[in-house]
């Protein structure tokens, strides 16, 4: 890696420090809405989620309808959001019309199918789907390979966070299709414009994800469904769910190995929290990988583990982040504006990134691609034999004057 993409790894691994540590702040406006006549239908793929909670306040405040898919609670284990939601419930009592909650695990493709005609036999329409189901995988890609149970994390992540999506588009396409509207956001982050080092299979079903909907979104405008891929700052999603490290091997520890790795800008993160200490410590066995019973034939190298790394366990960790209510909403506050200001619009953007900083660090991410691109310019076009372009038209006059400069 040269010194400019080692900027912008840590650049983008970076920017989920300073939303957690300090920073400008969040942007506290109040959501504003399109304009529209009637009140909109929206199915949240995880409306128990701390993002799904807070929008769905606001966007039954403003009158729309809301149907939260909720995960079955799993008896075995202990999830912290679980009493945040049915506070939340409790709540809603109040509230006539306009809520309503489904058991939904994406994974399971019957589950998004009985999900959409559920919202549709009591709705008649679903006009807003959000997909904002997500978990991170912590490890670098030799780490994920030290044994079978972090091989099936690899597989768990990609289940989660790309298959999981994928399921509950699909399942609503058909009612979509026949009502000719309807607009599918998936919530992601800046993670599917930069590889961040450590975060490799999070950022691989992110890419995958943003290849799948940029290729339907052409398939599916004659249809009028529109598609917006939102892509927030590296700690909404990886903050606001769960998190998942593999045990660390010493090759990679901070002593060896310099590169700006996402465990150790994690730990720095975690150990300031109050009540990360001790929290999570066991490595959480999703559906996937509880056949799994033993380790794989590849040794494993632990490397040494403090107080201030509750990330770097040899046993591996798995852990919600237990941040405070207002921390969660200032974490979420652009996020949650960008959803309801574009949710429904009448020409949404395909693709928007939320935050001054995620921003920035995409532009340099894109600056650096051009600038390897017309690097490369003579070498790319010199076996382009049936081309009438010459390397230095492709380049552009402004490129080639700046050459010449």
């Amino acid at each position: 890696m040269d010194n400019q993409a080692s900027a912008d790894a840590g650049a983008g691994a970076g920017a989920a420090t300073r939303g957690t540590t300090g920073g400008t702040g969040a942007n506290t406006n109040q959501s504003q809405f399109p304009a529209h006549e009637n009140p909109r239908v929206w199915l949240f793929s995880s409306g128990d989620s701390p993002i799904g909670i807070s929008l769905a306040r606001q966007i039954l405040a403003h009158g729309d309808y809301v149907v939260c898919g909720r995960c079955p609670v799993d008896s075995e284990r202990e999830n912290p959001r679980l009493a945040a939601f049915e506070s939340f419930l409790e709540a809603l009592d109040s509230v006539e019309a306009g809520k309503d909650t489904t058991g939904l695990r994406e994974r399971i493709m019957s589950d998004c199918q009985a999900a959409i005609a559920s919202t549709i036999n009591k709705y008649g329409r679903i006009d807003i789907i959000l997909c904002c189901t997500s978990q991170a995988v912590i490890g670098s890609v030799e780490e994920l390979a030290t044994s079978e149970r972090a091989r099936m994390l690899l597989k768990d992540q990609f289940e989660t966070n790309y298959f999981g999506p994928v399921n509950l588009i699909k399942s609503a396409l058909p009612q979509m299709r026949a009502q000719r509207s309807g607009h599918l956001m998936v919530l992601g982050g800046i993670t599917g414009h930069i590889g961040t080092p450590g975060l490799g299979v999070y950022c691989a079903a992110e890419w995958a994800l943003d290849g799948y909907c940029d290729s339907l979104a052409y398939e599916v405008a004659p249809f009028n469904i529109r598609i917006t891929i939102l892509q927030s700052s590296v700690e909404v999603g990886v903050l606001s769910n769960l998190i998942t490290s593999v045990p660390p091997l010493n090759a990679y520890s901070p002593a060896q190995n310099h590169a700006p790795l996402f465990r150790g800008i994690m730990n720095s993160v975690l150990s300031h929290i109050p009540g990360v200490s001790g929290y999570g410590r066991s490595l959480y066995l999703s559906p996937t990988q509880a056949s799994i019973s033993s380790p794989g034939s590849v040794k494993q190298e632990p490397a040494a583990k403090d107080n201030n790394e509750p990330l770097s366990s040899p046993s591996g960790v798995s852990l919600y982040p237990p941040l405070g209510s207002e921390h969660l909403e200032m974490l979420m506050a652009e996020t949650m504006y960008a959803i309801t200001a574009i949710g429904g619009h009448e020409n949404p953007p395909a693709r928007h990134i939320v935050g001054a900083e995620s921003v920035a660090c995409v532009k340099e991410k894109l600056k650096t691609v051009s600038e390897e691109l017309e690097d490369f310019i003579e070498c790319s076009c010199a076996v382009d034999i049936n081309s009438t372009e010459t390397p230095s038209r492709v380049m552009g006059d402004e490129t080639v004057a700046q050459t010449e400069a």
